[in-house]
């Protein structure tokens, strides 16, 4: 409770102030161990366990909140089942110039063009070295600098050094902000950049998990494509989805016009259509992350209904503060018993399976 009374003691001041100042506010707050732990005890209904490791619950945090690893233990303490750091380059990089962060209010969304901006790979793992061997589920999301040619090599020099200091790694391909990244989402370049990746995790001597992310902006050729590389490659599972190139009508013209990817509440409809897409594609064979537009339990269990074994979100605390986190937890417990659920893998992909009555009806 004193977490949230001093996230609204501060929130008209962080609304009131460039958006990506008040994110780094945050993150300085965050250090100083201020914010008091607002997680206890989740219901039994929430612990699941995903690609062999055993979460306390499916709600955790995207990447993209801590791009250093400076908090995923603050993050933690506020209830979230798992926290991905990133993404992170081999080089430190400064991103695109400024401003790249744009609240979109009346939609409750972020438009955000920042370009892979963070410290580089030796503070990274400086960071995640100093937290090695704490409770709590922590991946990495790993990236390629601006410059660099042959995008393989980042992601292998990443993953290299990353590897044994994480639960779970994470190969994106898919922001829009860096040029030519997502053309790595075709068919022959993620074929061989994925085998790449796999074998640099087994150099690396650990074996965490490697998920690849994608964009929601994808054509019906290129989701088939991808299905059948991720089959083949062996990799582990997909998270589903990154920011979208789409401006819904409602979306005010001087924003709309803002370069980047959208993210928050516009993003939930047709991200969790791409992630039904690709349950269907992946005949579940392989777990998925549901990431895009969640704001509410009901939008978690959804992404789960549609296919996902696991949820994150970002956005939604810019409007809604840290106490979401708890609010989700609660209302998709509530929603997965009052559906006759004692688990969340049997909610898995409950959309796709013959009709069932949902708490909603």
């Amino acid at each position: 409770m004193a977490g949230f009374n001093l996230y609204h003691l501060a929130r008209p001041l962080l609304m009131a102030m460039d958006a990506e100042k008040a994110h780094n506010l945050t993150i300085k707050a965050l250090k100083t161990g201020l914010m008091p732990p607002l997680g206890g005890r989740d219901p039994a209904v929430l612990a699941t366990r995903v690609f062999g490791i055993d979460f306390p619950n499916p709600v955790g945090l995207a990447a993209g909140f801590d791009k250093n690893a400076e908090v995923p233990d603050a993050m933690l303490g506020l209830g979230f089942g798992f926290v991905e750091c990133g993404t992170v380059t081999p080089r430190p990089q400064d991103g695109n110039p400024k401003p790249r962060l744009f609240r979109v209010p009346n939609v409750r969304g972020v438009i955000n063009r920042f370009g892979f901006n963070n410290a580089g790979l030796d503070v990274y793992c400086t960071h995640l070295r100093q937290r090695h061997g704490r409770p709590g589920i922590v991946g990495g999301n790993v990236g390629k600098n601006k410059e660099t040619a042959d995008a393989a090599t980042d992601y292998v020099a990443c993953i290299e050094r990353v590897a044994p200091l994480v639960n779970y790694l994470v190969v994106n391909v898919s922001s829009p902000n860096t040029p030519g990244l997502r053309t790595l989402q075709s068919r022959d370049a993620l074929a061989h950049l994925l085998g790449q990746c796999l074998e640099a995790r087994t150099r690396s001597g650990t074996r965490p998990p490697l998920l690849l992310k994608v964009a929601p902006d994808l054509t019906e050729e290129d989701k088939a494509d991808i299905a059948a590389v991720v089959l083949d490659s062996g990799i582990d599972g997909l998270i589903v989805s990154n920011t979208t190139l789409a401006r819904p009508a409602d979306i005010p013209a001087e924003l709309a016009s803002q370069a980047g990817g959208l993210s928050g509440a516009p993003l939930m409809a047709p991200s969790t259509r791409v992630l039904g897409e690709f349950y269907r594609l992946l005949g579940g064979r392989l777990p998925l992350v549901g990431v895009g537009g969640i704001a509410s339990g009901a939008d978690a269990y959804a992404k789960i209904r549609a296919g996902a074994s696991l949820v994150q979100f970002y956005s939604a605390m810019v409007y809604e503060g840290p106490g979401l986190v708890g609010r989700v937890k609660a209302e998709l417990a509530r929603l997965l018993a009052a559906d006759g659920y004692l688990t969340v893998a049997e909610a898995v992909g409950a959309d796709h399976r013959a009709p069932r009555r949902t708490a909603q009806e």
